[in-house]
């Protein structure tokens, strides 16, 4: 994701945010590290997600840290596929000469092991095609850095019949998936596919390219809509929040809670600066415009994790 932050002198990034990115990496690395290692122990026990292991796991970061080695598969694939986001916003503001930060991680001892990525653009985006290109840059290629690890992921899935009664939660499945499953293990019902943790890790960049691409505020979403039609981003901006917010109660997953309340704050204290151009944008971008919501409709899921 690329947030909006207030105009900065220096014209590069100075060496101490480096070493920030820096730490923040390791950081994330070793949460990811133990979420890893707890796909890898569920995998082996042919449970999606076992509660138990997740906690014994973010106890090996203290207790035996070489024993985090069995979380390198899901690791490295999910900090690739969000390195490969960031790293999209990052030159795209590069090669329309705005600032910005180093790409900065948020290591957090979650099941996944971290709250994502994003980079603070320093400077103001007034050109309409220069938002369009670094909202939409980074979902495109993190989305493309993700199908061949979700296929890998399918490709080794273990069929585990009754896969959901045998874990303490249940992953959704987004379209994505259940068209790869469909191709790649036909007959085999997505809900009895155990992904190996590279799959898992794909899984978990597919649900952070939806969230960002979720079309309001200073999300990808919100700059690639915002760049095509403003009042159409005004009104989503405003009305998401109560879109969503519906189903953390009707889906039992409260966490669209958390996102409607955030998506209220960006649109009440964060309002994003005029466009100075009036330039529509051209037809390979609104091919591109398409392909993003074709994008963000096969990484969605209304209800990414439930009860059994």
């Amino acid at each position: 994701m690329a947030w909006d932050a207030p105009p900065a002198p220096p014209q590069h990034p100075p060496l101490k945010q480096l070493f920030l990115a820096g730490a923040l990496f390791v950081a994330t690395l070793i949460f990811t590290l133990a979420a890893g290692a707890q796909f890898a122990a569920a995998y082996s026990l042919d449970q999606a997600l076992s509660v138990d292991e997740f906690v014994r796991s973010l106890k090996l970061i203290f207790v035996n840290p070489l024993a985090l080695r069995h979380g390198l598969p899901f690791a490295l694939t999910l900090l690739a596929i969000l390195l490969a986001h960031e790293l999209g916003h990052w030159f795209a503001c590069r090669h329309h000469h705005i600032r910005s930060s180093y790409p900065l991680f948020i290591p957090f001892p979650s099941l996944i092991g971290t709250l994502g990525a994003f980079i603070l653009i320093r400077s103001p985006i007034r050109k309409r095609r220069a938002l369009f290109d670094v909202g939409a840059s980074g979902p495109i290629v993190g989305f493309c850095f993700a199908l061949p690890a979700l296929a890998w992921g399918v490709l080794h899935a273990k069929d585990v019949p009754g896969l959901a009664a045998k874990s303490d939660l249940v992953f959704g499945a987004p379209a994505a998936l259940q068209l790869f499953a469909s191709i790649l293990r036909p007959g085999v019902p997505v809900g009895d596919l155990l992904l190996h943790p590279i799959g898992r890790a794909a899984w978990a960049g597919l649900f952070a390219t939806a969230l960002n691409l979720l079309p309001a505020g200073q999300l990808d979403g919100g700059h690639i809509l915002r760049s095509v039609s403003e009042r159409w981003h005004r009104w989503l901006t405003l009305a998401l929040p109560f879109a969503i917010a519906p189903l953390g109660y009707f889906l039992h997953w409260p966490t669209w809670y958390l996102w409607a309340g955030l998506l209220l704050l960006f649109r009440f204290f964060r309002p994003a600066p005029l466009l100075s151009d009036a330039q529509s944008l051209d037809g390979a971008r609104l091919a591109t415009a398409v392909v993003s919501l074709l994008i963000f409709l096969l990484c969605f899921m209304p209800a990414p994790i439930r009860e059994p």
